[in-house]
C-alpha cells in the first residue's frame, strides 16, 4: 500500500493517474505509479487487475 502522505489515489479512483511515479522508463515508453497503474506514453494505461484503458490524447488549439 501507499506510504505517501497524503496517500495516493487507488487504482479504482477517477484520479488514479495523479498517484506518484515510482519508476519511469521514457526510453521504453512507460511508467509505474504508486497505486500499481502502468501508464504508457501513447495514452494507454494498464490497471493492476489487468484491465486496459485508452485515455486518449488531449489536444488544445484549433485544428488546421
Amino acid at each position: 500500500m501507499c506510504q505517501h502522505q497524503p496517500q495516493c489515489p487507488s487504482a479504482d479512483a477517477s484520479d488514479h493517474d495523479s498517484a506518484r511515479m515510482l519508476a519511469f522508463h521514457p526510453e521504453q515508453g512507460w511508467g509505474l505509479l504508486c497505486n500499481g497503474v502502468v501508464i504508457f506514453d501513447d495514452a494507454g494505461e494498464l490497471l493492476p487487475d489487468g484491465r486496459s484503458i485508452f485515455v486518449g490524447l488531449v489536444r488544445s488549439g484549433n485544428a488546421a
